[in-house]
């Protein structure tokens, strides 16, 4: 236990807290004392994660917990491909944990520092048509409630929870115990390469159908996409992996490194940005590689960031790029980082950012040095006119009254978050705004 004097950051620099005191469990049963400790206290108590939120979603003002002693594998179903998992294990370790048992999960973010709650809480997802986010692979979880009880939700108990509890923005209690369905370990063939933008878009969707997984981003003030095309191929296809040297080249030199310079310059002279954008994209994005599925799914970022990120039905996803586009055409914006464009598969999560529908995402970033605020909220309002729903954990301004009527099973999630915390133990003030007090 530390007693309040550390300030509490998250990775963006977005959120500072100062806790009355933080508590690191290394058990279950210490997160349930802990939890019956600040009720008793009147302290709100919530987990934490890694702090990859760019929003204020796990600020714990009361008892932050970190659960990075809570890792690990519980349990391994083989026969059922499905493992259980403690919920402060981060995405990173999954690929040892889950390689001896030759299995692998079936789709993955570009960014693996999160906890596996904090990744599902917050609706973390990659891209492909015929996937969901990371939240769609969960079949069990163990949370612990207000009064420090456990509550298991899976195929055999409170089945009818599952859609809300698999992606419950950390309002129903500690997250503990996560159970995915994984899938046989596989390789993923990939091509990056940049493509004129112009002849990208009218065929959007056709490309995203075509492969198992794409994506592609956008600088800026240049005429070039910089797509992602993964196929999948067993898992014992043969691999020819990037070589490590020419994977730190790319990777850690050119798109860390020599992007942090040129976004440094950026700040200090707007002007240049259209020229080191056009820079940036004949730095990076064009390789052809095989590799096992995490090597390819996820890439390291130290260049700091905000970003915000939008969910509109798949059909709209051509025309709210196009108005970005336009926009900061208009305005004379000077923006560095690119705009990144991904697919999903509707499902039935009650608070997914797919839920119901096929997905398409847009998400703009800024260097953390630039004030990124008349850029988000222009986006936002394209994005809100056309039906589109915020991530759970990148900026926004939305609220209850707005959110309520883009999700179906809004209210559903309201009243059972007044079931299991009726007196707020695991709210905050994100909470409060966009699921009501």
């Amino acid at each position: 236990m530390t007693r309040g004097t550390a300030v509490w950051t998250n990775w963006a620099r977005t959120e500072h807290i100062r806790p009355v005191r933080r508590e690191r469990p290394d058990s279950i049963q210490a997160v349930q004392r802990l939890v019956r400790a600040a009720a008793g206290a009147g302290l709100p108590i919530k987990a934490v994660g890694a702090g990859h939120s760019f929003t204020g979603i796990a600020v714990a003002p009361g008892v932050p917990l970190d659960l990075d002693a809570l890792s690990g594998i519980v349990r391994v179903d083989r026969d059922r491909q499905q493992v259980t998992l403690l919920g402060g294990t981060r995405l990173h370790q999954l690929p040892a944990l889950l390689e001896p048992h030759g299995l692998a999960m079936a789709n993955l973010g570009d960014i693996d520092r999160q906890t596996i709650a904090g990744a599902i809480s917050t609706g973390t997802h990659g891209t492909g048509l015929g996937f969901g986010g990371i939240a769609t692979q969960v079949v069990g979880v163990t949370i612990v409630t207000a009064d420090g009880s456990l509550l298991t939700a899976d195929s055999e108990q409170e089945s009818d929870l599952l859609p809300a509890l698999a992606l419950g923005l950390g309002a129903f209690g500690i997250l503990v115990e996560v159970t995915l369905q994984c899938v046989p370990a596989f390789v993923l063939h990939a091509v990056e390469r940049p493509e004129p933008l112009d002849g990208l878009l009218p065929t959007l969707l056709d490309r995203a159908a075509a492969v198992d997984h794409f994506e592609f981003y956008w600088f800026p003030h240049t005429g070039t996409a910089l797509t992602k095309s993964n196929r999948r191929l067993p898992g014992d296809a043969a691999v020819q992996p990037i070589r490590p040297v020419a994977r730190w080249v790319d990777d850690t030199l050119l798109a860390n490194g020599v992007y942090r310079v040129l976004c440094n310059a950026g700040v200090v002279a707007p002007g240049i940005v259209p020229r080191v954008n056009r820079l940036a994209d004949r730095l990076v994005g064009d390789r052809e590689f095989t590799d096992r599925s995490t090597k390819v799914f996820t890439t390291s970022r130290t260049v700091r960031f905000r970003e915000m990120e939008y969910a509109l039905p798949l059909e709209h996803l051509r025309t709210a790029f196009e108005r970005v586009r336009a926009l900061i055409d208009e305005r004379g914006w000077r923006v560095s980082f690119p705009i990144e464009v991904r697919v999903a598969a509707a499902d039935s999560l009650w608070l997914s950012t797919a839920s119901d529908r096929a997905t398409g995402y847009v998400a703009v970033h800024r260097f953390f040095r630039e004030e990124p605020g008349e850029y988000f909220r222009g986006v936002e309002a394209i994005m809100t006119g056309l039906g589109g729903r915020p991530h759970w954990g990148k900026l926004h301004t939305r609220d209850a009254q707005s959110l309520r009527a883009v999700y179906p099973r809004f209210d559903d999630f309201v009243q059972l978050r007044d079931r299991l915390d009726p007196g707020r133990l695991f709210g905050n003030a994100y909470l409060a705004r966009v699921l009501g007090a």
